[in-house]
């Protein structure tokens, strides 16, 4: 089978958003009872951010060099996150509603900006019309097998004891559907391809792997690429995910195994050990640990699903990639660094780019601050800096991988493509560190590279290795050789 991801994702930088959290627009109409927007937050209150709220602030993401929004859920649900749906055809009104979306939609695509939905088809909510007949009418519901019931009465709403049906991590807030019934699966197909019609540019799918059914996803990809060959289709797996990217299910998964990659290296010593992000136990790494995860990633998948990756430092779901590094803002940069000039899509956590810190959920969820008297405007530099770098060099959007270097803390690799190479180097140390990069039969002895990420200044291969550079404790020398077309 030739595999085929969508075009825009290899050239995409992608910025989360949690849509409660990120910003509320006066025009959007409230409820009285919100949280204040600066309190920190907690699992059930809510702080009123809004579609709209986002609208007024796509010029704040374009200087910062995004091209494409994740969003978690945004259909009507009775939780901050959203992730209980109750109404898979309606924008919650908190959010402004269908309308609020049609108009972001529209304005964004208008500026070059994709979307993508958060797809929550593993549960619903106990607010869904199905699921609520049940309740109500019991076991003479005619919907009776949209969910999976053990007995009657339904304890829906007891927080002691698991729930008597299928549930989300037994959580009675969140019944599993009954994905073997043909009207469920029709039901979920149709709100998949629904919303691609109305514009979406893909799906980020949640906990895709609790239904175990490769016929499912495959009628899925159909149904939606159908439709738009260039929707995006990505799974919240966390760990390898061969099975699901084989080109028959999903263009990509979320890479929680390059965010852990980069926490062990980046982190080092300051990373908090005692940290679970995912369930999974975090380690350090040396470069040479770190350069051999790297190239064990990148044999795992087919290098057009490679370049799809969802690359990620932290989200929604995890502590801060700050945070859990203990403030450590030299070894956040060269990690947002390496995520810039990696092969992949970056994607940035809203808050990472202003310092925004944050322990696990719902702490993670803390609403963005507008006050630019709260920004670290130091770091928000750094990050457009990444983004522009990005965006100017082909090789770092599409170019292949070699691993060049690694000691201790330093790491170096190089991105080709066409007439252009990139040679990223890192130290990640906390001291100066003078080396000489081996390039032999990677690049010609009187090569010469300029380091167009500390002033342009020239450095040239003889005998094999680049001219000596130094490098200052937790700094980076970003050399390009030639030049190729966008």
């Amino acid at each position: 089978m030739t595999i085929t991801t969508p075009d825009w994702v290899k050239e995409a930088i992608f910025y989360q958003i949690f849509p409660d959290r990120f910003a509320r627009s006066e025009s959007v109409p409230k409820p009285s009872r919100l949280q204040p927007w600066d309190a920190p937050p907690t699992r059930h209150g809510f702080k009123g951010g809004d579609l709209i709220g986002v609208l007024e602030r796509l010029d704040y993401l374009q200087e910062l060099g995004v091209t494409a929004i994740y969003f978690n859920p945004i259909f009507q649900s009775t939780a901050n996150h959203r992730y209980h749906t109750y109404d898979y055809t309606r924008v919650d009104p908190l959010l402004g509603g269908n309308t609020a979306l049609r108009t972001l939609l529209d304005e964004a695509h208008r500026r070059g900006l994709r979307i993508v939905l958060d797809g929550v088809f593993n549960h619903a909510s106990r607010g869904f019309f199905q699921f609520n007949d049940i309740l109500e009418n019991g076991p003479d519901s005619p919907y009776l097998d949209w969910f999976i019931i053990k007995r009657f009465p339904l304890n829906a709403y007891e927080d002691n004891g698991t729930p008597n049906y299928e549930a989300w991590w037994n959580l009675p807030a969140l019944p599993k559907f009954n994905t073997e019934n043909p009207a469920v699966r029709e039901f979920l197909w149709g709100v998949a391809a629904h919303w691609v019609q109305e514009g979406i540019d893909g799906w980020r799918l949640d906990v895709p792997e609790e239904i175990d059914d490769a016929e499912f996803w495959r009628e899925f990809r159909r149904r939606v690429k159908g439709i738009n060959p260039q929707a995006y289709i990505v799974g919240e797996i966390w760990h390898e995910a061969q099975d699901w990217l084989q080109g028959d299910q999903f263009d990509a998964v979320m890479n929680y195994p390059f965010t852990r990659a980069c926490l062990g290296f980046f982190g080092g010593e300051a990373l908090d050990l005692s940290a679970r992000p995912g369930g999974y136990q975090l380690r350090r790494l040396d470069a040479p640990a770190f350069a051999q995860e790297m190239d064990r990633q990148l044999r795992l998948y087919d290098w057009e699903v490679t370049q799809a990756q969802l690359n990620l430092l932290g989200s929604h779901d995890t502590p801060r990639f700050l945070t859990l590094i203990g403030g450590d803002k030299a070894r956040f940069k060269l990690a947002i660094l390496f995520q810039m000039t990696f092969v992949g899509a970056p994607c940035i956590y809203y808050g990472d780019e202003i310092g925004l810190q944050g322990g696990p959920d719902p702490d993670c969820r803390r609403a963005m601050p507008w006050d630019e008297r709260q920004w670290d405007l130091d770091l928000l530099a750094y990050v457009k800096k990444c983004t522009a770098l990005r965006r100017a060099h082909p090789a770092l959007r599409r170019g292949d991988v070699t691993n060049l270097f690694a000691s201790g803390g330093l790491y170096a690799f190089g991105r080709r493509l066409g007439g252009e190479t990139v040679v990223v180097v890192l130290n990640n140390s906390p001291a100066s560190q003078a080396l000489e990069v081996p390039v032999a039969g990677y690049l010609a002895d009187g090569s010469v590279l300029r380091d167009v990420w500390n002033g342009g200044q020239a450095v040239t291969v003889r005998g094999g290795y680049l001219g000596e550079l130094t490098l200052p404790p937790r700094s980076a020398a970003v050399l390009v050789c030639g030049s190729a077309s966008a």
